[in-house]
């Protein structure tokens, strides 16, 4: 029978039992006084970062000063090993692509378009490749490559070395498209309607509507050449999204970016042009030479829309004033009436209100509201209102031969949808699809706290990259832009911001930018984005990958970030530490240098940032 236990411990009991207490007591404190201690170092701005820091400043060319300055270092590689992916076997570093790959556009490469319908230019459309046939080596720069001039000397100037090609100083000589000056292209700022330059015509559309009133903020050129008319609107406060299609009039959308003006490779053919409707406050068409009264009026009611209520849509060239120009056309006065009489028939049908022709410049007004639109279909039968689908549903969606019905209203005067305010109130006042609870989720309170949210963010981004006021970023893009909270932050910046929605999204936030008078498209990231390589100085990737990590290879993003970011461009992402570290395996290979650093607020944060730049090479060439 065990032995009963009574009566008080023993001394040398109670000793050892005070020792061991002692022991952790002391053992805990100094855990919590360590690891006190490590956080305030992590969380330490610049004047005591623990972290390597990349000087972006920096060159990272042959015989520069280094560009990766060796601070303490954020290590969280040794605790986050992932696998990139578990059939692909990562080499030590991609090769770069041959040199015929240089101007590569994989969802418009001209050799794909050729199997494809020609029919309404449907083989300019979007035709990318599949995932086994996209390139896994890098898209080489041109041999000379040089850092484009800095804004807003780009706007007039580019580097002949960049975009090799004389074709437009030859075919467009006496339009004072672009000409060559020695090792340089100048911009005169002519185009085939506007002789007297873009200045000069911009003018004479400001005498016909308020373009200078802060009315008008987003435009749209369609058929936009090297985008001089865009260029010359941004003294002008207003933003255009200029498009073209990649076809004979070779790189005209690849000189426009590298003049440091908004554009992208598009086409009017059957499918929607990727922005959502009542998007645009302006539309011009300077002898872009797409068929408006064809096909039903299919374009023009295209155009309809995507102009908000009460924007205009400005033509000039074929047809208008047909009567001084028909002889110089090549084209028969009969010919020509006929086709101005078609627009203007498709026009009234749409409702639009002409507001004048003067010279060689007709100007339409879309209504405000669809009351009197809807009473006029009595009349015009066609083209009917359209019943249901959905507006602003833009990638890969066909074109429909009906009206976009516009929001409803209860008065004749009032504006469908919302009235937005003048810029500059229009970028930090909130979107009417916000106010009206037309996007589920997004409250202006939520619209609020993302303002402030970015304010924090890019006093953070100023610790580790160049101030966006200086000059070393001119076009940016945030691959997730949610509300346009980046360009909003930017919007005094020399700098213009993509704003990238993905395609098909839980909350489409696109329409919503646009009423905050910024600029952007839709996009799935498993393919190709639709512009030339070395187009964008800075790239923004926030929470991208976990979108698309189960749909595709997250390998294919990045090169094809590497494709559209200039040598020595910045990348900043934003995700999980296991998806960073997953990602700078895969960057590590590209010739980047990179590093993860804290949340702004804090180390506590699960959220990290890999900045990144990408390194200055180019390809060899031909012997």
């Amino acid at each position: 029978m065990a032995k009963e236990y009574s009566g008080s411990p023993k001394p040398h009991h109670l000793e050892s039992k005070n020792n061991r207490l002692s022991w952790v007591i002391g053992v805990s404190a100094l855990c919590v006084i360590f690891y006190v201690l490590g956080a305030w170092q992590s969380s330490t701005g610049p004047a005591g970062a623990n972290y390597r820091k990349i000087r972006f400043d920096g060159s990272t060319r042959k015989g520069s000063r280094q560009a990766v300055h060796s601070l303490s270092k954020l290590d969280f590689d040794a605790h986050h090993e992932t696998n990139t992916n578990d059939e692909l076997v990562m080499p030590r570093e991609f090769p770069a692509c041959d040199m015929k790959y240089s101007e590569y556009t994989p969802c418009q490469d001209p050799n794909r378009s050729l199997k494809f319908d020609r029919n309404m230019l449907k083989y300019r459309e979007r035709h990318c490749p599949t995932p086994e046939e996209q390139l896994k080596c890098l898209i080489p720069a041109p041999p000379n490559y040089k850092t484009p001039f800095r804004w807003p000397k780009s706007r007039d100037y580019a580097w002949f070395d960049n975009v090799p090609h004389k074709e437009l100083t030859i075919e467009k000589a006496v339009q004072n498209w672009i000409q060559v000056e020695g090792d340089k292209f100048r911009f005169p700022g002519g185009g085939t309607m506007f002789a007297r330059g873009a200045d000069a015509y911009i003018d004479d559309i400001a005498e016909l509507i308020p373009i200078n009133s802060g009315a008008i903020r987003t435009a749209l050129d369609t058929g936009c050449g090297v985008a001089s008319w865009g260029a010359y609107l941004l003294s002008r406060n207003i933003l255009t999204m200029s498009f073209a299609p990649r076809d004979t009039h070779e790189a005209q959308v690849q000189f426009a970016l590298e003049r440091g003006i908004p554009a992208m490779i598009g086409v009017m053919a059957a499918d929607r042009i990727p922005y959502p409707a009542r998007s645009f406050d302006m539309a011009h068409c300077s002898r872009c030479l797409i068929p408006w009264q064809e096909y039903e009026g299919l374009y023009l009611i295209e155009v309809d829309r995507v102009l908000r209520p009460g924007g205009y849509w400005i033509l000039s060239g074929p047809p208008i004033h047909w009567k001084k120009y028909f002889k110089g056309w090549e084209r028969t006065e009969e010919d020509l009436k006929q086709e101005q009489d078609a627009i203007e028939d498709v026009a009234k049908r749409l409702c639009w209100k002409k507001v004048v022709e003067k010279g060689d410049l007709a100007i339409w007004q879309k209504p405000m509201n669809h009351i009197d639109c809807i009473k006029s279909k009595r009349v015009y039968k066609v083209p009917h209102i359209c019943k249901g689908g959905n507006p602003d549903a833009a990638w890969y969606t066909k074109m429909e031969t009906c009206i976009t019905p516009l929001p409803q209203v209860q008065s004749a005067n009032e504006v469908a949808g919302g009235a937005l305010k003048k810029w500059p109130e229009r970028a930090m006042a909130v979107p009417p699809r916000i106010s009206s609870g037309s996007i589920p989720g997004i409250t202006p309170e939520k619209f609020a706290a993302d303002n402030e949210l970015w304010k924090e963010r890019l006093k953070h981004y100023s610790s580790f990259i160049p101030s966006f006021t200086r000059g070393r970023y001119r076009n940016i893009m945030d691959m997730n832009a949610f509300l346009g909270g980046f360009a909003a932050g930017l919007a005094n910046a020399p700098v213009w911001v993509m704003n990238v929605v993905p395609a098909n999204p839980q909350h489409d936030t696109l329409a919503a930018i646009y009423e905050r008078g910024f600029i952007g498209t839709y996009q799935d990231w498993c393919e190709a984005f639709s512009t030339y390589p070395r187009t964008y100085d800075l790239i923004h990737a926030g929470g991208v990958f976990g979108i698309y990590q189960d749909r595709c290879d997250i390998t294919n993003i990045l090169l094809e970030m590497d494709r559209i970011l200039r040598p020595e461009g910045t990348l900043i992402f934003r995700d999980t530490v296991e998806v960073l570290v997953k990602v700078r395996e895969i960057t590590d290979a590209m010739k980047w240098k990179s590093e993860i650093v804290d949340h702004e607020s804090g180390p506590f944060n699960p959220e990290k940032i890999l900045y990144a730049v990408k390194t200055y090479w180019t390809g060899k060439g031909s012997q």
